[in-house]
């Protein structure tokens, strides 16, 4: 047994016939010295996490465990510090006697195993866990834990003007525990952290893939330590709580720079907080990265790149418009052009984009903006959202005078659009010459590519795939892995409806057809809606039937 655990990685992968010898040589040659060549091989989509345990266990015949059915005894996380639980990525999950039972992503990782064995002093037992569920366990168990008791055992102080020492000197329990919570967001991709005060507790809460769970509930009497320390974070005013507040904070998590959106509000219970999490290695930065389909991604591209126009993009509040506007912007962002934007807030920062700020409370609105950009010769204006009739002529006037205008309108379809622009005011002849194009958007989550199975689809989905004209056989399901936290899900995809404004539509605008005219036009020209890209995606087996049915409707 111990000879044939001294094979390499690559070699039990090619013998296994996950990969082949030229993805192995390709592997070999490419990665960095200190990457490990199973994460090169995960990250360039050769094989999936559950394919490297599933023959890491078979080949090695080393058990693979899900950390998540496993509760962690206290004295097994002083026999194995934290500080080398996290160098080697190894979690102590249960001691018989002189055995230690120890779980890591590398079972192969010898120079660990030796480290454990020296460091405890017991026989090593290994077992294979998914990367994410270490990281996951360790944040949970090391860090979150140890600041918890910390800061239980150290509360006692009221939080004052003066600001005490408990929520700005960095080593204490309350600053720990706070900068754990984000950390454990960041691990569990979270796109924001709530803090729910209730009558009585504090409830943390994630939202991972577009669902809100609770992370766990803290005592009640933390409250206001924990949300003095967050408002100083990201500069607010922390004797005001009868007023809802916005700041920004900017840190690093695991060497990782991450931006946060903070949002107060007060409630009968105290103030809730949401911090949005932007993380600045993960935007999207160019079109292709978008998740558009080929005939979707070819319309796109088309409009982007007229010389002058109006783009709309539609979808409610975390549809990824932010996300799709950046990634046009950066394809747009050449030597030549000059591009300016005016948002609120700005998420993200662009290298070479001239981009503003609104305050309302000094004036700077977005239509204020909009009329100083005009004057500063733009080639392309980005609008974070267009609110108002002012805001909306300025842009249709910016449009009409040589400038390609982005921005953003909340509605529930691309072809709603349309009309939500006439309810506001623009008259038709203007809306049909400013035009160029709509793209609706919504999210939905990715099926976990671990745990994804192909299943048949079952009679209900083949009756709404024909309500749409379409046919389907079979489908994918997540089956529920550590990877994706025994979701079935894991990330998440954009689906999309563009409506490029042709001169049909332009005819149809200056009519003011109704909506279901336009609708009906848009099928007859072979323009997918919402639901029928969505319908695609879940064919190509990226997500499900339910998730498409949960953001968009079949009409």
């Amino acid at each position: 047994m111990r000879i044939q655990t001294r094979k390499r990685l690559g070699d039990l992968l090619v013998e296994a016939g996950v990969i082949t010898n030229e993805q192995l040589d390709y592997a070999l040659s490419n990665k960095s010295r200190d990457e490990k060549l199973g994460d090169f091989l995960i990250r360039e989509n050769y094989l999936t996490e559950q394919q490297l345990i599933e023959v890491l266990e078979f080949q090695l015949g080393v058990p693979h465990i899900n950390l998540n059915q496993y509760s962690i005894e206290p004295e097994l996380l002083q026999l194995v510090p934290a500080e080398l639980a996290k160098r080697a990525n190894i979690m102590p999950v249960r001691r018989d006697k002189n055995k230690l039972f120890i779980a890591m992503a590398d079972p192969m990782d010898y120079f660990a195993i030796e480290e454990v064995r020296m460091a405890t002093g017991c026989q090593i037992e290994t077992s294979i866990a998914a990367k994410d569920d270490l990281y996951r366990t360790i944040t949970k168990y090391y860090d979150l834990q140890e600041s918890m008791e910390a800061a239980l055992s150290d509360l006692g102080i009221a939080v004052t003007e003066e600001q005490p020492t408990e929520i700005t000197d960095e080593e204490s329990p309350i600053v720990r525990l706070v900068n754990q919570i984000i950390a454990n967001g960041v691990a569990q991709r979270a796109s924001d952290i709530h803090f729910d005060p209730q009558e009585t507790d504090f409830r943390v809460r994630y939202r991972v893939d577009g669902q809100l769970r609770t992370e766990r509930s803290l005592p009640k009497h933390m409250q206001n330590m924990l949300t003095a320390r967050v408002k100083i974070m990201g500069g607010l005013n922390i004797t005001e709580n009868r007023i809802p507040q916005d700041g920004r904070i900017k840190t690093t998590v695991n060497f990782k720079p991450i931006d946060i959106r903070l949002s107060t509000l007060p409630t009968i219970f105290g103030e809730k907080i949401v911090m949005r999490i932007l993380d600045l290695s993960n935007t999207a930065t160019d079109v292709d990265k978008l998740g558009l389909s080929e005939q979707n991604e070819e319309l796109f591209r088309k409009m982007i790149s007229r010389p002058n126009g109006i783009v709309l993009l539609t979808g409610p509040t975390g549809s990824g418009k932010s996300t799709t506007l950046y990634a046009a912007l950066s394809h747009l962002n050449k030597e030549g052009v000059n591009i300016i934007t005016v948002e609120d807030p700005v998420e993200y920062q662009l290298e070479g984009i001239n981009q503003i700020q609104v305050k309302e409370e000094v004036g700077l609105t977005f239509a204020a903006g909009l009329r100083s950009i005009l004057r500063q010769d733009p080639d392309i204006v980005m609008i974070g959202e267009i609110r108002d009739l002012e805001t909306a002529e300025i842009a249709t006037r910016a449009s009409l005078t040589g400038h390609l205008v982005l921005s953003t309108l909340h509605t529930n379809s691309a072809v709603e659009s349309i009309s939500r622009l006439h309810d506001m005011g623009i008259e038709p002849f203007l809306i049909s010459s400013s035009l160029v194009g709509v793209v609706a958007q919504r999210l939905v989550r990715r099926v976990c590519r671990d745990c994804g199975r192909t299943v048949p689809a079952n009679e209900r989905e083949k009756e709404i795939f024909a309500q749409v004209g379409m046919t389907v056989e079979k489908v994918q399901r997540g089956n529920g892995c550590p990877a994706c936290n025994n979701t079935g899900y894991r990330g998440r995809i954009a689906i999309h409806e563009i409506l490029p404004i042709d001169r049909t539509l332009k005819e149809f605008i200056l009519q003011r057809q109704s909506v279901n005219s336009i609708r009906t036009y848009m099928k007859e020209a072979g323009y997918r809606t919402l639901v029928q890209d969505g319908f695609m995606k879940v064919l190509d087996g990226l997500t499900t039937t339910e998730e498409v049915l949960h953001v968009a409707t079949v009409e």
